[in-house]
């Protein structure tokens, strides 16, 4: 259980504003829940890192819920999240570090859509922040995920 006064600090920086720790607490709490929790071993390091901004969640224990947010080289006005993950679950940790990136979507790099790829089961979770599911549903690294997308022209 978390204390009271364990104030959480959002924290939003692009890769090349991290430090060691910060990168290695990242990549920590990633390996974490993905590959050890989900029993799921994939190349988890997959080099996208270095091109994204980075949202976490951070009190006197560390980092506890991460995103990352980068654009699509291939395509100008489009950006991805991935790797959301939160140690604190049913608190709303998620729905904030999406909000979040949205905005760092929106804002720094000027995102007319966003896409990512989700895990089945968290599909409400990404609706509840304006996602709609856009593909059929299909196996990454074993487990079912559908890609999701957010247009952000009509805002």
């Amino acid at each position: 259980m978390r204390e009271e006064n364990n104030q959480l600090e959002l924290v939003i920086k692009h890769y090349s504003e991290l430090t060691l720790d910060e990168l290695y607490e990242l990549l920590r709490v990633r390996v974490a829940v993905f590959v050890v929790e989900q029993n799921c071993p994939y190349q988890e390091i997959d080099g996208k890192d270095g091109n994204a901004y980075h949202i976490f969640f951070r009190d006197s224990r560390g980092i506890e819920g991460c995103c990352r947010v980068f654009p699509d080289p291939d395509r100008p006005g489009e950006a991805w999240i991935g790797r959301v993950v939160t140690l604190l679950r049913r608190q709303g940790l998620a729905t904030r570090l999406l909000t979040t990136a949205i905005g760092v979507a929106r804002n720094t790099l000027h995102a007319k859509h966003i896409s990512l790829e989700a895990q089945t089961y968290a599909k409400p979770l990404y609706e509840k922040v304006g996602f709609r599911q856009v593909s059929e549903p299909f196996l990454e690294d074993g487990i079912p995920h559908i890609q999701m997308r957010l247009d952000l022209d009509g805002e």
